[in-house]
C-alpha cells in the first residue's frame, strides 16, 4: 500500500475580499478525495514565516497551496527556501499579480487540480536591497498609488480607481534616474522605473511584453514620459517602446540611482523613498505550480 501524501495548506484568512472558509471546505474535500493528508494552516500576521518552516520540518510535505495574494507566497516561498517543496497557489489577496502572470484560472476546483497536480516552474526571484521580489517592483509614480491606496479606506478595484486619479492630479516632478548594468549605464529623467521579472501587474496591464520568469534575467522598463497618450497605450497593452516614451533593459544585475527620493513599492506593498537600489537576479528560487 502506498503511503499517503502529505500536503500543507497555508491560507491568509484576511488577504482580498474571498470567503477563505469555504476555500478550505472545498480544498480539504479535495485532498480527502485524492487520499492527501492536508494539514491547514491559518496566518495570524505573528511569526508566520517560523511556524510555517517548523510545520515544514515536521512534515516534509510534498506541496505547500498558498491561499492569498503575492505577500503570503512570498512569506512562504522564504520560510521554506532551504526545503525541496513545490508551491500551489490558490490567488486569494488583494494584489493578485503572480496568478495573472501564471495565467492560472478564475474557479477555483480549476486551481485545485493546477496546485495539488500539475507539474512545476523554477521561478526566478529579484533581490533588491536585500529585498526578494516576485514578479514586479518599481519606483515613481506607481509606487506613489500603492503608497496612496493603503493609506486610503476605500479597497478594491474602486480604490486604487479613485487613487489614479489623485495620484495622476498630484503628480510630482519627473526624477532623474541612473541606470547601470554590465558595460551599459543609461541617465535619463523617468516618471516611473519598473524592475520586472514577469510581465503584468495584478490589474492585468502589461509593462513587460518579453518578460519570463525563469529566464535567469529581470527588465528594468523605464518610462521617461507618462503624458494621457503613453498612459492610454500602456493600458490597453501597446507598450509605446519604439516612441522613445519607453526604454527596457533586460540584465541579471544593475544599480539604480535617483536625484531626490524616490516611492518604492515591492510587489505591490508600499516600501519607502529610496534613492539607490542595488537589483540582482536570484535564479531558480522557488518551484511553483502552473497550468
Amino acid at each position: 500500500m502506498s503511503l499517503q501524501k502529505k500536503y500543507i495548506l497555508v491560507v491568509n484568512p484576511i488577504s482580498g475580499d474571498v470567503d477563505k472558509a469555504e476555500i478550505i471546505e472545498t480544498a480539504t474535500a479535495f485532498a480527502e478525495n485524492e487520499n492527501i493528508d492536508l494539514i491547514v494552516f491559518e496566518t495570524t500576521g505573528k511569526n508566520d514565516e517560523k511556524s510555517i518552516q517548523k510545520l515544514q520540518e515536521e512534515n516534509d510535505a510534498e506541496r505547500i497551496i498558498i491561499v492569498g495574494g503575492d505577500g503570503t507566497i512570498k512569506m512562504v516561498a522564504e520560510a521554506v527556501q532551504d526545503h525541496d517543496v513545490i508551491l500551489g497557489i490558490i490567488p486569494g489577496g488583494s494584489a493578485n499579480g503572480l496568478s495573472v502572470d501564471l495565467d492560472l484560472p478564475d474557479e477555483i476546483e480549476e486551481n485545485l487540480k493546477i496546485a495539488f497536480h500539475n507539474s512545476y516552474m523554477e521561478m526566478d526571484m529579484i533581490s533588491i536591497n536585500g529585498k526578494k521580489s516576485l514578479h514586479l517592483s518599481d519606483i515613481g509614480i506607481n509606487a506613489e498609488l500603492v503608497k496612496n491606496y493603503e493609506n486610503s479606506n476605500v479597497r478594491g478595484k474602486l480604490g486604487y480607481a479613485l487613487q489614479a486619479i489623485n495620484t495622476l492630479t498630484g503628480l510630482k516632478e519627473p526624477f532623474h534616474a541612473k541606470i547601470e548594468t554590465k558595460g551599459r549605464t543609461v541617465e535619463t529623467e523617468a516618471r516611473m522605473v519598473v524592475i520586472a521579472n514577469s510581465q503584468k501587474y495584478g490589474t492585468g496591464v502589461s509593462i513587460n511584453p518579453d518578460g519570463v520568469m525563469n529566464d535567469g534575467k529581470f527588465e528594468i522598463v523605464i518610462i521617461k514620459n507618462l503624458d494621457l497618450i503613453v498612459f492610454g497605450k500602456i493600458l490597453s497593452g501597446n507598450m509605446p517602446i519604439e516612441s522613445g516614451d519607453v526604454e527596457i533593459i533586460s540584465t541579471d544585475k544593475a544599480t539604480i540611482t535617483t536625484n531626490v527620493p524616490v516611492s518604492f513599492q515591492i510587489d505591490g506593498e508600499y516600501c519607502d523613498e529610496v534613492t539607490n537600489l542595488e537589483v540582482e537576479i536570484l535564479p531558480g528560487q522557488m518551484k511553483v505550480a502552473i497550468p
